[in-house]
């Protein structure tokens, strides 16, 4: 079977280069001259810089031609993914769709294969998540991740054909609880790195991860995930990872507002919106999120590391 990766981000191209290595594999640029540049230097200078492209992976900014293949990867950024979509509806009709990108939609609150659904109810979705870097990955350094899929015999077929050397998947069912968990892990994410950038030291972190990883379960529950699914590779995993490196982005905004310093708004972070999103669906839901509202305050520039700090150890004291 052939896959196609949409998107030749860094994560976008790391997956495509660990999937070369199984059989034919076309990598989708937005940009004819990112596709161009890819060409001709080997590399994907731009976005994942020092890693040699196999010769074996195709490249192409030409849209249909991408999407041909049996299996179609979407690595966009969420908030995109239903422009994507939407107005190539006639491409994805009836095709394996398998998101690799985490977050929830700003304007519907949905995650990324509920928005699948929403665009193209004829076409097969999935979800590819869990704790990952760009850099590992592409350098054939191993991870597991999760491949989410509610047909039990699809997902089957889809860990056969994307399980790599270096990449073990494990499957489930559960793609409420994938969705979520790999979505709000990067809003706690913000959190802690504002923790260590304003210098609070690695137990405040220790102590944010903790709580946040039970706002995750909460809404996720509420949500139907399964608990199970919160405590494995695209819950507790992936926050893990993500709020303890500065290869993450969402760890690195969170550094940048806890040091009062600029961030690029050119680098796309996944939890900014997703930590607004969850606000006010939490809000909606009647769910009790202060570690979610207080990274939206820190993120909107409403509240101090100083007043968030004061107002999440003001808050009454509880059983565990």
């Amino acid at each position: 079977m052939s896959v196609s990766i949409l998107g030749a981000g860094a994560f976008g191209t790391a997956l495509a280069i660990s999937l070369a290595g199984n059989g034919p594999v076309t990598l989708w640029a937005r940009s004819k001259t990112h596709a161009d540049q890819m060409l001709q230097s080997g590399r994907n200078e731009a976005r994942l810089p020092g890693v040699d492209l196999p010769e074996s992976l195709s490249i192409t900014s030409d849209l249909a031609q991408a999407s041909q293949s049996d299996t179609i990867l979407l690595a966009v950024p969420m908030q995109k993914l239903r422009e994507l979509l939407a107005e190539n509806a006639d491409l994805f009709d009836r095709k394996t769709l398998v998101a690799c990108c985490k977050g929830i939609e700003l304007s519907t609150g949905l995650g990324p294969i509920a928005v699948i659904r929403d665009c193209l109810p004829d076409a097969r979705p999935a979800l590819l998540t869990g704790p990952s870097f760009a850099a590992d990955i592409a350098r054939g350094l191993p991870t597991a991740l999760t491949l989410a899929c509610e047909d039990p015999d699809l997902g089957a077929a889809l860990q056969a054909e994307l399980t790599t050397a270096n990449l073990r998947l494990y499957r489930t069912t559960d793609t409420i609880g994938a969705e979520l968990g790999s979505a709000l892990k990067n809003v706690m994410a913000i959190g802690c790195g504002a923790v260590i950038g304003a210098g609070l030291g690695e137990s405040a972190r220790a102590a944010l991860m903790t709580r946040g990883y039970a706002e995750m379960q909460r809404m996720a529950l509420a949500c139907g995930a399964r608990a199970e699914t919160l405590a494995g590779l695209s819950g507790f995993g992936d926050l893990t990872l993500t709020c303890s490196s500065e290869l993450s982005r969402n760890y690195r905004l969170g550094l940048a507002i806890g040091r009062g310093e600029a961030f690029d708004p050119s680098v796309t972070v996944e939890g900014a919106a997703t930590a607004r999103a969850t606000a006010e669906k939490a809000a909606a839901m009647g769910l009790d999120m202060p570690i979610t509202r207080t990274v939206v305050g820190l993120i909107n520039g409403d509240l101090t590391i100083h007043d968030a700090t004061a107002q999440l150890l003001s808050r009454p004291l509880k059983e565990e």
